[in-house]
């Protein structure tokens, strides 16, 4: 009788198996993925104008502005202070050249905390000072034709009220009520009397403000229409700005190196350099398309003109923010740019109102959209890590449409693709091959009404359903 055997747990195999098999066997292989390249939908659909000599002027008919019609403040140890040179955005006190005179009118202010609900100014009634908000947000209300009431706007962190009430003893033209607990900085007409009295100076520049401000002249008008006859024309003409803007192209670049072993035995299936190459670019789009958001100089969410800024009324962007967006850049808007937060955020408000944003297909990828205009998403708009709070751009495009456009060079030596170059270095003793990866580029706004922005939107607001 046979004996027995236990089961063994390695049986002889009757097949080859799929890991020898492998040993003779090519494997399919992709190229290397980058998890932070993101599609760059502002560097597809900005126009691009190409500079030939390596600055792009905007050249523009003279216009006169005080500046960007708010007061910065700086944080001080007993709250904020304002910035002495900035009190020159008041029209009153913009010729004033001696700056121990605004110090004075600085010192003078009074920091005032409201709750959410306080009316700060009534129409009709005698005004009480000048405002300088430095926390909240509050709400200028009028009244209409049929007596309704209206909203006339929202202020915000370092915009200012009561310049004309405050300063010519007038009462107040609109309601002012705060929407939020808030901070002011307040100079009452006592001290502003005070001030006159001390200072010269500046009493000189308030008489002339107070003259000027309600003359009634009127310019005489450039274009004559209606006539009949001969009616003797006007004449004009339109004067160039003599210090037009100028943008100089920007550059990102980086030193590619790969070692000669590398790029001599290892490219099959796939070319080392070039994949290095791809990888490199790849990294400097997305760099490119950063600072073409946030450069300090060319950057577009610093070159929005201080009429073209929203504030929103409630904190979450919302359909009424949107159409007020649309009513700042309503000439042949373009396309919203955001952070998809503020994207989800927006669609959670229109959710709560029941009115869902139209689907908009563009390069084959769909896209939230509103009044038409496509909301393209991008992560290069930052999001506050404190307040959790972001911006929503709102652009018009193209040299011919008067809007924003991007600059890179007509031509480069040793060019790649548009735009990018990559120069040979050389190898050195270390047998390392390096490559000079450049992009060169920047951005420009030919009219300040090409771009709006919907600034400081909360994107960390949800709802609750029943």
């Amino acid at each position: 009788m046979a004996s027995e055997t236990l089961d063994d747990p390695s049986p002889t195999p009757s097949s080859l198996g799929t890991r020898a098999a492998r040993t003779i066997a090519s494997t399919t292989k992709i190229p290397a993925q980058l998890a932070l390249t993101t599609p760059r939908w502002l560097l597809r659909l900005l126009p691009w104008v190409a500079v030939e000599a390596g600055a792009y002027r905007v050249n523009r008919y003279v216009a006169y502005a005080v500046g960007d019609g708010r007061i910065t403040l700086r944080a001080g140890a007993d709250g904020s202070r304002i910035l002495v040179e900035d009190l020159r955005e008041l029209v009153a006190l913009h010729e004033i050249a001696d700056s121990t005179v605004l110090a004075a009118v600085a010192d003078a202010f009074r920091t005032r905390h409201v709750a959410a609900g306080t009316v700060l100014a009534e129409a009709g009634r005698p005004s009480d000072g000048l405002y300088i908000v430095t926390q909240g947000r509050l709400e200028r209300r009028g009244t209409g034709y049929s007596g309704e009431p209206t909203v006339l706007g929202i202020l915000g962190k370092e915009e200012f009220f009561g310049e004309d009430e405050a300063l010519c003893g007038d009462a107040w033209a609109h309601t002012v009520v705060a929407l939020t607990n808030s901070t002011l900085l307040a100079l009452d007409p006592d001290r502003i009397r005070e001030l006159e009295n001390g200072h010269p100076e500046l009493a000189r520049a308030l008489e002339q403000y107070r003259r000027g401000r309600g003359s009634g002249s009127e310019a005489t008008p450039a274009v004559a229409s209606g006539h009949h006859g001969e009616a003797e024309l006007p004449e004009t003409f339109v004067d160039y700005d003599a210090e037009p803007p100028e943008r100089e192209l920007s550059v990102a670049q980086t030193v590619l190196r790969m070692h000669s072993r590398v790029s001599d035995l290892y490219n099959v299936p796939l070319d080392q350099h070039r994949e290095q190459l791809r990888l490199t670019i790849e990294l400097i789009l997305e760099q490119q398309e950063r600072e073409l958001l946030n450069d300090p100089e060319f950057g577009l969410l610093h070159n929005v003109g201080p009429a073209f800024r929203v504030r929103p009324r409630t904190g979450p962007p919302t359909p009424d923010d949107m159409d007020e967006l649309l009513a700042v850049v309503w000439k042949q808007p373009a396309f919203f740019l955001a952070h998809p937060r503020a994207i989800a955020a927006f669609g959670r408000e229109c959710t709560r109102r029941g009115v869902p944003p139209v689907i908009f297909e563009m390069y084959g990828s769909p896209f939230l959209s509103w009044r038409g205009v496509p909301i393209v998403p991008t992560d290069k708009i930052p999001v506050d890590p404190v307040d959790s709070t972001s911006s929503i751009l709102l652009l018009r495009t193209g040299e011919d449409n008067r809007g924003v456009v991007g600059l890179r060079p007509d031509r480069l030596p040793h060019e790649h693709a548009p735009g990018i170059a990559v120069q040979p270095m050389g190898v050195d003793r270390r047998a390392v091959a390096s490559h000079l990866v450049s992009s060169y580029f920047s951005a420009a706004v030919l009219v300040d009404d090409a771009i709006g922005m919907l600034e400081r939107v909360q994107v960390a607001h949800y709802h609750e359903y029943a």
